[in-house]
């Protein structure tokens, strides 16, 4: 699978290998659990983050591993993303610090 992330005026084609999403799984979980607890996406307070605003949390994390290239956390925050919204095309990440603003276009 392949997502279109842009942020700023970077464009990054970033590939997930379906075997890296069946392989975080274990790693998804925790993530999940520490989100179930609410988030702070901006101003805002998310008492309970859906599928869509979980992976606008992670979209985040996947800008600063593209900015630092660090691979691992590239592979890992792009199949969390995958796993979450598996139709997503592109990712426009918000870098205002409102991660609610962060767009997903699915196919």
């Amino acid at each position: 699978m392949e997502i279109n992330v842009y942020f700023d005026e970077e464009h990054h084609v970033v590939m997930v290998d379906p075997d890296d999403i069946t392989a975080g799984h274990t790693m998804f979980q925790t993530m999940d659990k520490d989100m179930d607890y609410g988030w702070r996406m901006g101003p805002e307070f998310i008492e309970h983050p859906d599928p869509v605003q979980r992976a606008q949390i992670v979209a985040n994390r996947l800008m600063i591993a593209l900015e630092s290239q660090n691979e691992s956390m590239i592979k890992a925050m792009s199949a969390y993303i995958a796993a979450k919204i598996p139709n997503i095309r592109e990712l426009h990440i918000d870098t205002t610090g409102e991660p609610l603003l962060t767009e997903i276009i699915t196919r």
